[in-house]
């Protein structure tokens, strides 16, 4: 039953969040229809229409809606936006969630308590520039800005990662940026729980900086335990995502399971006592709890625990049947609580992992159980991993289109010591908030994070296993899991019509591959793409894409984002030149040599390189009819030919502002 409610939680929520349907139709609904349900339930027979199951799931159906309308704040009588927010107020922040920082700014998640005096609600983006950052804010920090919040910038080239719509699923639609001095820090601002964890962790962060830890090794540590990602070097990191374990850089539901299982351990004599098992059950839970609290109680630590404390539930009643039920539940609990987790991928993952260990790992067990201790042991583990392996694979490749497949040797590597390397990491934590932690005891701790810094490192290198650039589309993402749950299913008890069903799923999954193509032959499209200091143009015919820029060297990840999500199988660099014909218009790049076109009446004119012209007579000479500008150029410039081109009643596109342009290759 628990599952049912929670695929009907999922649809409402699902519903709800892409309609935008404000929370107070389905409360009214839910409250009309409860009363229906409970006289359905007295009247209905047992076998008959199944009036109650339907009520009772559109009723739930409902709860999603709701709750993911009050999540984000829609239609909520308070909330910010519906505020006049094209002038400046004086907004009263909270901040909830310290961010990681990037090159140009801190950033961090901030509740609205009020704007001019008046009670408001909703969460903001919040950025402070380094430069003039005095002092980064912690959580709990409360303080005045006077400011108007701006939207955010939707992704300035085609396939580039979508920031606005990453936060916008995480109920944030605006952001306010500004430096340290601008804003008035409040004292003795409220503290929250939340507040006091992200305390405690930094206070054992900087009591572990005090010890003679490496600073590779540190910064692993600090993810490992306490879940900061921020002081990993990007060597490290990547290195960690090629071999398939950066889920250990993350303190998530392997960390918390393998926990569990340590508690579940050394509390196990508990068991032989009177009400021993509940006891234990208790302690386990609070100890979990405990660990969420000292890594700062993140999303992805509180989801984490929040589904292990029900995972430990489902060890206490020792009935390996309601699994499901239980880890249902756990999701169905949280995302009440909520509801805007489902479509994080960290969310995402860890239940297909979860799901997928309890479903298959006990099939393979079955289907092979060997009597050697070490080769029984090494089977078990290669089968959780690729029992979790598989639950993810269609995600992982959704979201990261790409496939280490070398998992196996750095899971049978690491996974295995794992437990000792927590193990000894929470008592390294403990003796360090004691001050009693020995030399002896840093130094081994520093020595394993090492090793196993270098194990990851030699896995990561061997990059012929590492299967990078593959295309994978929601639809895919969708066969993928067919074919995965049928090909389970089949295994475990083959059957003719699971045989015939797993086969039309692969044939579908083909055949939308070789459809994908067959698009892809017969499509030519020209793009104007942003790059800061560079002109960029990318011409794709068919499955090839010719990157057409001024500097070769300066392209970023334009080029690679377009090709995965194109399914573009030839690429090549060509130099930019200052004239092109697209279909049956023509294009002119006035670039620093500032050489004018000889014929007039161009269809395109851009501007690059900050070339130095009087734009108002060269419009008046060659009469183009739209005017480009990219990122290679001064934005002073920028904002003295839109003004021109506004006076002169001519379109003007800055590539910075509006993002990447699509030139049509047809005649207007």
């Amino acid at each position: 039953m628990s599952i049912k409610l929670t695929l009907c939680v999922i649809l409402g929520i699902v519903v709800g969040f892409y309609f935008e349907v404000a929370p107070l139709l389905p409360l009214i609904a839910m409250f009309v229809l409860l009363p229906v349900l409970y006289w359905v339930s007295k009247k209905q027979q047992r076998e008959g229409f199944p009036y109650f199951e339907l009520l009772t799931s559109f009723i739930t159906i409902c709860l999603g809606v709701f709750i993911v309308g009050v999540s984000t704040s829609k239609g909520m009588p308070y909330h910010y936006a519906k505020l006049n927010l094209g002038q400046e107020r004086i907004w009263h922040l909270k901040i909830r969630e310290v961010l990681k920082p990037n090159t140009y700014s801190h950033r961090y998640i901030a509740k609205i308590v009020s704007a001019d005096g008046d009670t408001a609600s909703g969460k903001l983006l919040f950025s402070l520039s380094v430069d003039s950052t005095l002092k980064e804010l912690q959580v709990d920090d409360e303080f005045l800005i006077y400011d108007k919040p701006e939207g955010i910038r939707p992704p300035l080239n085609p396939h580039q990662f979508d920031y606005s719509n990453y936060l916008q699923k995480q109920g944030i639609q605006h952001q306010i940026r500004t430096n340290f001095p601008s804003i008035v820090k409040k004292e003795n601002s409220s503290k929250t729980l939340f507040g006091l964890a992200s305390n405690f962790r930094e206070s054992i962060i900087s009591k572990l900086k005090k010890e003679n830890f490496g600073e590779e090794e540190l910064g692993v540590i600090q993810a490992l335990l306490l879940g900061k990602r921020d002081d990993i070097s990007e060597n490290t990191y990547n290195n960690y995502t090629n071999a398939g374990a950066v889920h250990i850089l993350a303190v998530s539901g392997l960390h918390v399971g393998i926990i569990l299982l340590l508690l579940e351990f050394f509390l196990s004599p508990l068991a032989r006592l009177p009400k021993g098992k509940t006891l234990k059950l208790l302690l386990v839970v609070l100890l979990l709890w405990g660990y969420a609290f000292v890594a700062g109680l993140s999303p992805s630590i509180v989801r984490a625990v929040t589904m292990f404390s029900f995972v430990a539930y489902a060890l206490y009643l020792n009935r390996p049947a309601n699994s499901f039920n239980i880890i249902a539940l756990s999701m169905l609990f949280i995302l009440l609580v909520k509801p805007l987790f489902l479509f994080q991928v960290g969310f995402q993952m860890s239940y297909a992992a979860v799901f997928a260990i309890v479903w298959i790992y006990p099939k393979l067990q079955k289907f092979w159980f060997p009597d050697n201790f070490i080769i029984r042991k090494t089977w078990q583990l290669l089968s959780v991993s690729a029992a979790a392996q598989l639950g993810v694979l269609p995600i992982s490749l959704f979201y990261f289109h790409q496939f280490p497949a070398l998992f196996f040797i750095s899971n049978l590597l690491i996974i295995p010591f794992l437990g000792l390397i927590l193990g000894l990491g929470i008592l390294v934590i403990a003796l360090a908030l004691m001050d009693f932690l020995p030399a002896f005891l840093v130094d081994s701790f520093n020595w394993v994070i090492k090793m196993m810094n270098s194990i990851v490192g030699w896995v990561a290198h061997q990059e012929g296993f590492i299967i990078k650039n593959i295309p994978f589309d929601s639809i895919q993402l969708i066969l993928g899991y067919l074919i995965i749950i049928v090909l389970v299913v089949f295994l475990s008890k083959p059957k003719w019509k699971t045989a015939l069903v797993l086969f039309g799923g692969v044939l579908a999954f083909q055949g939308w591959i070789i459809w994908n193509l067959f698009q892809v032959n017969q499509k030519e499209v020209v793009i104007l793409a942003h790059r800061s200091r560079n002109t960029v143009l990318l011409h794709q015919l068919g499955d090839s894409l010719s990157i057409i820029a001024s500097d070769s060297t300066n392209i970023g990840n334009i080029g690679s984002d377009y090709a995965v999500a194109e399914r573009i199988q030839k690429l090549d660099m060509v130099q930019l030149r200052n004239s092109y014909q697209i279909g049956q218009k023509k294009l002119f790049v006035l670039d620093s040599l500032a050489i004018l076109p000889l014929e007039g009446h161009l269809d395109y004119l851009l501007l690059t390189q900050s070339t130095e012209i009087n734009l108002e007579r060269v419009l008046d000479s060659i009469e183009p009819k739209k005017i480009f500008a990219d990122g290679s150029n001064y934005p002073s410039l920028i904002k003295k030919w839109k003004q021109t081109c506004r006076q002169k009643e001519i379109p003007f596109h800055y590539t910075g502002e509006k993002g990447f342009y699509v030139f049509s290759l047809q005649k207007d």
